[in-house]
C-alpha cells in the first residue's frame, strides 16, 4: 500500500514511513520518526524526535510525541520514545521521551487504549493491553 501525505503536512527529510501510512491535515513527523506499516495521524498530530510508532497504531488530532521530556535536569541528551504496535491514541495525548538521567527511553507497549489528555512521562514504562 501506498503511504499517503496531505498537503498542509510537513515530513522531514530522513523520517521512516513504512507501507500504508496515512498522514492527515496539519501534521509535522520530525526527521529521526519512524512509523510503522499501516499507522494513521488523523490530523494536527506532532511526532518529533528519536521515536518510533509500531504498526496499525491511530492518533487522532492533537497529539503530541517525542517531544523533550518535562525535567529540569534533561539537557538535551539522545534520549527515545518506543511506542509498540496497535495502540489507540485519543486527542491530546502527549508522550515525552526518557531522560540522560533516567533510562533514556520511554516505552509504550502493543494494543493500548490512551483516552483524550492523557500522558505517559519521561522515562514511564507502559505494559500490553492498558487503559490509560
Amino acid at each position: 500500500m501506498a503511504v499517503t501525505i496531505h498537503p498542509s503536512s510537513i515530513v522531514e527529510t530522513g523520517a521512516n514511513l513504512a507501507d500504508g501510512v496515512e498522514v492527515g491535515p496539519f501534521c509535522i513527523v520530525g526527521s529521526s520518526v519512524r512509523l510503522g506499516e499501516g499507522v494513521r495521524l488523523i490530523s494536527h498530530v506532532s511526532i518529533v524526535g528519536n521515536t518510533w510508532i509500531g504498526a496499525r497504531t491511530a492518533i487522532f488530532p492533537h497529539c503530541a510525541l517525542g517531544h523533550a521530556p518535562q525535567d529540569l535536569k534533561h539537557k538535551g541528551e539522545d534520549t527515545r520514545l518506543r511506542v509498540g504496535s496497535d495502540n489507540v491514541i485519543r486527542e491530546g495525548v502527549t508522550f515525552h521521551t526518557g531522560t540522560g538521567t533516567g533510562r533514556h527511553e520511554t516505552i509504550v507497549g502493543d494494543k493500548g487504549f490512551f483516552m483524550a489528555g492523557s500522558h505517559v512521562g519521561h522515562d514511564g514504562i507502559i505494559g500490553n493491553g492498558v487503559i490509560v
